[in-house]
């Protein structure tokens, strides 16, 4: 019935035809009806970020728009109702709902409110002593209420953040395919060449406005996980939606299997994936290539493709291929490097000073670290109104073989070729601090223990306050825990990492580590590229992201030691770095979506995504 009311004469002619008998048959009728001429309301105009879809409902379309009775799958059995995780309330349906939706005797008499229902549910989660275990009684949730799923994330994003994201999401990938339960996104395989478009058409939702996609080579700090790593586009696709408001049914998360080097996973017999060695080359490239082409036909020019924890080797080659022609964005590359530009900035009010003032030295020249080196090098050339070829000597790399110099270039990938400066070899991270004399350490390594005493005493010795920033994840992966940064700069250290500490002790004062975690820019600027309608992801507009995001670090936070905000404000955070984000693409002409809005900030608010229930009729 449903399918036919796509063709309404044809539906309406059958309608006719019928001679409907009972009360049931007739409400059935009135709702498909109401229901039909909703949608066909909907589809009219484009005033709505989703593109398309009016704002009959007094929510713009970035948000579920849908404040109409789910008929399609109410009418049919209220059984059904209640599996439908988009629709479904649980005990939250109400007397009158139960009668109206055929859910009687269906549910204990009981109702409960959504709020009591989220008491409930973290009352449980909190009995849960493993990580991996409330990871799974989340996603569980998602899977069967997704509205109760983001009202908990949201209303606890400081307790509930590291479970679905980083750090426990990396031990999630390590055990995906134990964990499986159901499809919460596409696998798209190499025995899928020439069928993609086909396998795209095959998600259920039609109207997606942001993929995030890996192809599982480098899942943070751990390697090769194969499709395992369907875990972080889930994760990632989560945060879109509980810290930038970008609606659920909008996104969708995509493992392309290539194979994988893992010889574990190879020689396991409940590895989910192709049990085959990584493509490469030519077949690799035409696999992606007729992935990013199928993606583009299917959801059209402004479909947001995050790239997620592709291997160095593809990563750079990716994003440079298709940023010409897709509206792309690395989160490894781009959203750490805003990410940690933003830490930098708002730590020049204690530190002094501006970046150009500051030296810089990274361990880890890989996509994550050459990503930043060039973010901060464009700021710096930006407020300095010099070269950025002349703000790039500020900056100084080290990677396995140690500081990269121009006596090494010959040996050098390109992407670090820009950051081979005059100096004499060195091999040892303690012998670069002593030569280079920083301000300024970076950890991007994805190896922990890496800063040591010696570095963090070195880094003191030669700064009042060194700012020290251990990035990689997941914790174990940490270059250093924040009790070690403090305790060995005797309090000096001015940190943050990429994985959550808690506050540290020393000699009666409480230290509170900052987290440069990517979830502070990529929701918020997915939603900015979303609800303007960007057709290319300038890096102007990651500057703007991370001036947005420094501009919400008060003076009470740093008294703190925070660089960063606390996370229960990343909503409005999110909605400050959005609007920035769409006013950058509006002057680059790079925004489809006009006129501009008077005030973007809550333009961005409006469009956000609500995850409270809705009384059905």
């Amino acid at each position: 019935m449903m399918s036919l009311n796509r063709n309404r004469p044809h539906f309406l002619r059958l309608l006719v035809n019928l001679k409907v008998k009972g009360e049931r048959e007739k409400k059935v009728i009135r709702g498909i009806m109401s229901t039909g001429n909703a949608l066909d309301e909907m589809t009219q105009g484009s005033n709505g970020v989703g593109g398309g879809v009016k704002d009959v409902y007094g929510e713009d379309s970035a948000t579920e728009a849908q404040h109409i009775t789910p008929w399609t799958v109410s009418v049919a059995s209220g059984y059904t109702l209640l599996r439908d995780p988009h629709h479904n309330k649980g005990l939250a349906f109400t007397e009158k709902e139960r009668d109206a939706h055929y859910l009687r005797g269906l549910l204990p008499p009981a109702c409960l409110s959504q709020e009591l229902q989220a008491k409930k549910f973290l009352a449980t989660l909190r009995q849960y002593e493993a990580p991996l275990q409330k990871y799974i009684a989340m996603m569980d949730l998602q899977e069967r209420n997704e509205k109760l799923f983001y009202k908990l994330l949201i209303d606890h994003v400081e307790e509930l953040l590291p479970l679905v994201y980083t750090p426990t999401v990396g031990e999630a990938c390590q055990k995906y395919g134990s964990i499986f339960r159901r499809p919460q996104g596409l696998f798209i395989s190499l025995k899928d060449k020439g069928k993609i478009l086909e396998i795209l058409k095959n998600w259920p939702e039609k109207n997606i406005q942001v993929l995030v996609v890996t192809d599982g080579e480098r899942i943070l700090g751990l390697g090769d996980l194969g499709c395992q790593g369907m875990g972080i586009p889930v994760g990632k696709l989560s945060l879109y939606t509980a810290l930038g408001g970008v609606r659920p049914s909008a996104c969708l998360p995509i493992t392309l299997d290539v194979g994988t080097n893992n010889e574990k996973l190879l020689n396991d017999e409940f590895y989910i994936g192709l049990k085959q060695n990584r493509a490469t080359g030519k077949e690799y490239a035409e696999f992606v290539q007729e992935f990013m082409s199928a993606v583009k036909q299917n959801y059209g020019e402004k479909i947001l493709v995050q790239f997620e924890d592709f291997a160095n080797h593809n990563a750079f080659e990716l994003l440079e291929k298709y940023r010409k022609t897709h509206l792309v964005f690395n989160d490894d590359i781009q959203g750490t490097a805003s990410v940690v530009l933003a830490g930098l900035i708002a730590s020049l009010k204690p530190l002094g000073g501006n970046l150009a003032d500051h030296t810089f030295l990274f361990l880890g020249a890989g996509e994550a670290g050459t990503g930043i080196a060039e973010l901060i090098a464009r700021e710096m050339s930006n407020k300095t109104n010099a070269p950025v070829e002349e703000m790039r000597k500020k900056i100084w790399l080290v990677d396995s073989k140690g500081l990269v110099v121009s006596s090494r270039k010959e040996s050098l990938q390109s992407f670090k070729l820009p950051w081979a400066h005059e100096a004499k070899p060195v091999t040892t991270l303690l012998e670069a601090v002593q030569v280079i004399k920083p301000t300024v350490l970076i950890g991007t390594s994805g190896k922990g223990k890496t800063f040591t005493k010696e570095v963090v005493e070195a880094m003191s010795s030669i700064n009042s306050k060194p700012l020290i920033l251990a990035l990689s994840n997941p914790t174990s992966q940490s270059e250093c825990t924040a009790e070690e940064a403090y305790t060995w700069s005797k309090g000096q250290a001015i940190f943050a990492s990429g994985s959550p500490f808690d506050p540290v002790e020393y000699e009666g004062h409480t230290f509170v580590p900052g987290q440069a975690n990517n979830a502070y820019i990529f929701p918020g600027f997915g939603l900015g590229l979303i609800m303007c309608g960007a057709i290319r992801v300038h890096d102007d507009m990651l500057l703007a992201a991370s001036e947005a995001l420094a501009a919400q670090v008060t003076k009470e936070h740093l008294a703190k030691g925070l660089i960063y905000p606390p996370y229960k404000d990343i909503r409005n955070i999110s909605a400050n770095i959005a609007a920035k984000v769409a006013e950058k693409a509006y002057e680059l002409g790079l925004a489809s979506r006009l006129p501009q809005p008077e005030n973007l900030v809550k333009y961005a608010e409006s469009c956000m995504y609500s995850p409270n229930y809705r009384n059905y009729r």
